[in-house]
């Protein structure tokens, strides 16, 4: 005989199964009609007949952040932001090749310290950049790179130019972000703007989809069937659709800040300076070296190089901070730098750091008290565990620090044998240069006599933009910039073909100095379609190529030690004439001239103030100018 209980759990069992299943129905309901309502409150966020685009958004904050030029090679996926940029009266500078474009941007970033601007296609058009951007990242400069990229329903579904851009980018950039909403365009640049400048600057990279760069009809035109959908599953996709696109959209136009957001840059402790102070000023053979990172805001260029002249140490000038004290400043030491690191008791690393350029630390002396300031605590540790000890290690910004350290040693002056000596190794070193230069070569130019005479004809507003390996080599030992933020070369990854990038930046920048670049042969090819650009849009440079029909940087150290010069070879091809295919001015100097060095040169200065791009093929023959240099 069943009991109560027996008779009643089967029904117990269905009618908790039937209360289940509808609650879920409930809900399931509840949340589609959730799900409509936002997707109704979504449509009426959105401006369906509105012609305005994402690259509006885009160019607003660009304007707001002071942003004067855009680099870029022309793509469908970026056109939007093109044309709005033009339209507020941001300068849309096309180049020929997406890596000229970056390098013009990271001149600009470090002649005025700003973030430079670069925006190309997706794809190829972003992977093109990857060389300039992690040289931008290894040299230091504020850069941001925009780049295009496909629909956002259709990422990795095989879309044209579509691969996993984030992926590349993020080793290379302090900041990656893929905007996923027109209304997140705003906040996602400022966010980028501030992130380059901030702590060490660096490359940040924004990626756009192009439905949020074109107006939502055109997206909508794309996206969404033209006839009504039929059926469940049509229609439910049309709803998806219409839901997505609604997503992208909605808020897209309600008013948003767009100007900078505060900056983060580290600062030397009261304390930290104190000490360096008193270690310093007990120094009998003190020596500074100043690198890049000195010269970026917020002290401005001028009121370091004050500093510097009142501080009175000796020091050696590396990277940006190259021409900070204009030519023959008697602090200026210029030669025999590993000579005079061993023989410093104190040296300050003013963000300079030991790696290849200081022969990782091994140049310093081991007695010598080291202090070292830098903005990155893992750069400016970096082989301290090998081949040297810091007496000082401070994270802060450079420029403030040396302008602190001046003030705390005001008044304090250091034996002047001591700056005598290290201008009387100069002197010696200039000497044996000049000596040099009188000598014969085989065939064609003296490339240390022409690079003397280049030193004698640069006016004192020139920026030097240098791209090359023997050549520009040479010139680093010979030519002198004119003052601070007159130096432009690639730093510390070396990279070729800088040139035609950073001249167009530089002259951008700079309308009223003469941009003189010097490129070895090998380099120049990276540059020579650029011609092309500068001729466009009316950009006059003058560039010197010293044409020794080599790669002479790697053949000085692969033929004596390999018995070959195997793929060193080039030709003494006419650059010039190729310049002026393209619509420059091309001159030759060469062993017939060679009286008429000056004249050519004063000729190529004339034509470029008339506006024109000018190209002087030099040829040089080869001396032991530079023996014993490696190329690794």
């Amino acid at each position: 005989m069943e009991t109560p209980l027996a008779s009643v759990l089967p029904w117990c069992s269905f009618s908790s199964f039937l209360l289940l299943a509808c609650g879920t129905l409930v809900a399931a309901l509840l949340g589609v009609a959730h799900r409509l309502g936002l997707f109704y409150q979504l449509m009426h966020k959105v401006d369906r007949t509105s012609a305005r685009h994402g690259g509006e958004n885009v160019a607003a904050v660009l304007r707001a952040h002071g942003v004067r030029f855009l680099f870029t090679l022309v793509g469908g996926h970026i056109s939007p932001l093109l044309v709005a940029c033009e339209k507020l009266g941001i300068r849309v500078v096309d180049t020929r090749h997406e890596v000229t474009a970056v390098f013009a941007a990271d001149a600009v970033a470090r002649l005025t310290g700003t973030v430079g601007v670069a925006a190309v296609t997706a794809g190829p058009g972003l992977t093109n950049t990857v060389t300039a951007v992690k040289n931008a990242q290894m040299a230091q400069s504020p850069l941001l790179l925009l780049g295009g990229a496909a629909a956002t329903l259709l990422q990795n579904r095989g879309a044209l130019q579509a691969i996993d851009q984030m992926s590349l980018f993020q080793p290379l950039c302090k900041f990656c972000a893929s905007v996923q909403r027109v209304r997140d365009i705003v906040p996602t640049l400022r966010a980028a703007m501030a992130a380059a400048q901030s702590g060490t600057p660096g490359p940040v990279f924004v990626e756009l989809p192009i439905d949020l760069l074109y107006p939502y009809f055109m997206v909508q035109k794309e996206m969404t069937p033209a006839k009504p959908a039929k059926g469940l599953i049509a229609r439910g996709t049309s709803w998806y659709l219409r839901n997505h696109l609604a997503q992208v959209f909605a808020g897209a136009w309600e008013p948003q800040p767009e100007g900078p957001l505060p900056l983060d840059i580290p600062q030397a402790s009261p304390q930290q300076v104190q000490r360096c102070v008193e270690i310093l000023s007990r120094a009998k053979r003190p020596l500074m070296v100043l690198g890049s990172q000195a010269l970026l805001p917020p002290t401005p260029a001028c009121t370091l190089q004050t500093a510097v002249e009142t501080l009175g140490v000796p020091c050696f000038l590396g990277g940006m901070a190259r021409g900070l004290l204009g030519r023959n400043h008697p602090l200026h030491i210029r030669q025999n730098r590993s000579a005079a690191l061993r023989k410093a008791d104190v040296i300050v690393l003013a963000g300079a750091v030991c790696d290849f350029r200081l022969s990782y630390g091994r140049v310093l002396n081991r007695r010598s008290k080291v202090l070292i300031v830098n903005r990155n605590r893992k750069e400016m540790l970096l082989n301290s565990d090998v081949f040297w000890k810091p007496e000082e290690v401070v994270q802060g910004d450079v420029g403030s620090f040396v302008l602190k350290l001046a003030e705390g040693l005001q008044g304090h002056t250091w034996a002047p044998d001591w700056v005598e000596e290290l201008r009387e190794a100069d002197r010696q070193k200039e000497q044996t240069f000049r000596e040099k230069a009188a000598m014969p070569v085989a065939q064609h130019l003296n490339p240390v006599r022409v690079l003397q005479l280049v030193e004698d004809t640069l006016p004192d507003n020139a920026i030097l933009v240098v791209d090359g390996g023997d050549f520009v080599g040479s010139a680093a030992h010979l030519v002198q910039p004119r003052g601070p933020l007159r130096w432009l070369d690639p730093g510390a990854f070396g990279t070729l073909g800088v040139g035609a990038g950073f001249a167009l930046g530089a002259k951008l920048c700079r309308p009223d100095a003469e941009v003189w670049c010097l490129f070895g042969d090998g380099a120049f090819g990276y540059s020579l379609i650029e011609f092309d650009t500068f001729v466009r849009h009316k950009i006059p440079v003058v560039a010197l190529i010293g044409n020794d029909a080599g790669w002479t940087q790697i053949s000085r150290e692969q033929v004596p030690s390999l018995g070959s010069n195997v793929a060193c070879s080039l030709a003494y091809t006419d650059y010039h004439k190729a310049a002026m295919g393209l619509g420059a001015r091309g001159l030759l100097l060469s062993r017939e001239n060679e009286d008429q060095v000056v004249k050519v040169l004063h000729d190529a200065q004339q034509q470029c103030r008339e506006g024109h791009p000018v190209v002087v093929n030099i040829l040089i023959g080869r001396t032991d100018f530079r023996d014993g240099s490696i190329a690794v």
